[in-house]
């Protein structure tokens, strides 16, 4: 989970891969960089992500069973939330019961 703002977005093949900025990271499993690709398995829009939006993001790693591809995904699916102070107040109380 992490706060992130969409830099850019890009169509490749039937993926969405989108620029991310990591404003702040909360509940991770692995380790984060201030700016990492973030990919949504499809090219519909879904979850609407749109340039210059941040977001609250819940993703995953993906490896491949070769280990030649390891990426962020976010699947269709997935909760992507607008960034509002309400959701930074509910991400610190989450972080203070952990």
């Amino acid at each position: 989970v992490f706060h992130g703002r969409i830099l850019a977005e890009r169509v490749v093949g039937r993926e969405t891969h989108y620029e991310v900025e990591v404003k702040a990271p909360y509940r991770h499993r692995f380790p984060l960089v201030s700016r990492e690709y973030l990919w949504v398995p499809n090219t519909c829009g879904c979850p609407p992500l749109r340039e210059g939006g941040e977001y609250l993001l819940m993703a995953r790693r993906h490896v491949n069973h070769e280990h030649t591809l390891n990426r962020i995904l976010l699947q269709d699916d997935g909760y992507a939330r607008p960034w509002t102070p309400r959701e930074a107040r509910l991400v610190r109380e989450a972080a203070r019961h952990c």
